[in-house]
């Protein structure tokens, strides 16, 4: 489902990769994506202690769950990120650039002190509006 960046001249141009807000069309199936961290399909973390190789890894899972949903990454519309070190922040938007390559999600970003598995440096939730039909049926 096209999304659109939404820009107000009365706030500050965007540090990272991401919009001030997007609008979506309403008419779409909304997907709600729980936080995806650096966990391999096999269950293995992902690049342990580097940042961009576990930023990789999320953005890998969240294409996975968007597209099992019958959408693409250009369907995000919103991210929630939270990292272990806020000091990443450049690397990690490096890294969504990467994925996100038309309008960015708008986006929230806060350190955390502990995730539920000690070698993860980051977590993703989304939420994705997606229109047409369900190719894998896992609705």
């Amino acid at each position: 489902m096209p999304k659109t960046e939404v820009r107000s001249a009365a706030l500050a141009v965007p540090n990272g990769h991401f919009a001030q807000a997007t609008t979506a069309p309403a008419s779409g199936q909304l997907v709600f994506i729980s936080g995806m961290t650096a966990r391999s399909a096999d269950g293995s973390v992902a690049g342990i202690g580097d940042i961009s190789a576990q930023t990789h890894q999320v953005c890998r899972n969240l294409q996975a769950a968007v597209e099992a949903a019958g959408g693409t990454l250009d369907d995000i519309a919103r991210v929630d990120v939270y990292v272990r070190n806020m000091e990443d922040f450049d690397a990690i938007h490096a890294v969504r650039r990467q994925y996100f390559t038309g309008v960015a999600p708008a986006s929230t970003m806060v350190e955390v002190s502990k995730f539920v598995n000690k070698d993860y440096l980051i977590e993703i939730n989304a939420i994705a509006v997606v229109s047409g039909a369900d190719p894998e049926g896992e609705r």
